[in-house]
């Protein structure tokens, strides 16, 4: 079986293309936003293949993974096939609703040709989905081992673009949590974010290291903070759940399912937040044990295998 798939979600994608499938994704020659092409930061195998828009009017497609609105049109002009007519066609909306929950109406609202798959419970809950017909499929990580250590102690923080996205990943609390502890924020464009807050560069460090290396840097951290109000279920913090780290998070969207009572400290209350901060960094061992129940819990639930199954199910329906 082809799928096209464009690659926007690089953390996401790399799960998806590790199906029984060969991945068509899209390249440019300006390697633009519509035509990345291969990863060259995540390991893909070689069932991933570049494809131009030229050689998309030939390819042989048997489903179409959309994840953007104008890539309704963008598949139409590139390959001459609409889909969800002529060719079978999902889309996966990896986020919240940007606006209010009972005001949010989805871009595919109005078609019930494509199935919209949500990663998580609240999306699908909190969109409008009109007669759309959907599905969710909870995300699934690549174990990355066990790696926690917690040999420093200081808090990992990651979030791309913090400045420029401000409350909605929780910016605006990072000078509160760097009172508890020393944080080291870990993303794209978080250069400026210290200065920007008005932290002393020892309070809140900042790097944006490729993928390789982000793992073993979040796992000598002693805990994993996602200070996050309103995203989607971040992959980061499962992938420090992974990793063994305890977690510190807001109560907000999916990680009240994510993180269960042992894994971590779930809470809107600065005071519980606070308790929970100042624990794990005086005590080792309770950040030891609360990691190993933070680690066997994401196991159960987001792994690998099971989000392939759950896509390889939904991809034989909606193609059948």
């Amino acid at each position: 079986m082809n799928v096209l798939i464009w690659h926007v979600h690089g953390s996401w994608l790399t799960s998806f293309v590790r199906g029984p499938y060969t991945f068509l994704v899209p390249v440019t020659p300006d390697r633009g936003p519509d035509g990345l092409g291969r990863a060259r930061t995540w390991r893909w195998p070689d069932s991933v293949r570049e494809v131009t828009p030229e050689q998309l009017r030939e390819a042989d497609i048997d489903l179409m993974v959309l994840q953007r609105p104008h890539e309704l049109d963008l598949a139409r002009a590139w390959t001459g096939r609409r889909p969800g007519v002529d060719v079978p066609a999902v889309y996966v909306e990896h986020n919240s609703p940007h606006g209010t929950p009972e005001g949010t109406r989805h871009p595919l609202a109005d078609r019930d040709d494509i199935t919209v798959v949500h990663v998580t419970h609240f999306n699908r809950l909190m969109w409008d989905n009109g007669r759309a017909p959907t599905a969710v499929v909870e995300h699934g990580i690549i174990d990355p081992g066990h790696l926690w250590t917690g040999t420093e102690p200081r808090a990992a923080v990651v979030v791309n673009d913090p400045v420029r996205r401000g409350r909605t990943t929780g910016t605006d609390l990072l000078p509160r949590f760097a009172e508890w502890v020393p944080l080291d924020v870990f993303g794209m464009r978080t250069g400026p974010l210290a200065a920007h807050l008005g932290l002393p560069a020892d309070r809140c460090r900042c790097r944006d290291l490729p993928q390789g290396e982000l793992h073993p840097e979040m796992a000598r951290r002693r805990m994993y903070i996602h200070p996050v109000r309103w995203t989607s279920l971040g992959l980061s913090l499962l992938e420090a759940m992974f990793l063994g780290m305890p977690v510190v998070a807001l109560a907000t969207t999916e990680v009240r399912e994510a993180v269960p009572d042992g894994a971590g400290v779930v809470s809107n209350r600065f005071d519980v937040l606070q308790y929970a901060v100042r624990g794990f960094l005086a005590d080792p061992a309770y950040a030891r044990s609360a990691g190993e129940a933070a680690r066997a819990a994401v196991q159960a639930r987001y792994g690998e295998r099971r989000f392939r199954d759950d896509w390889e199910r939904l991809i034989k329906e909606v193609t059948r």
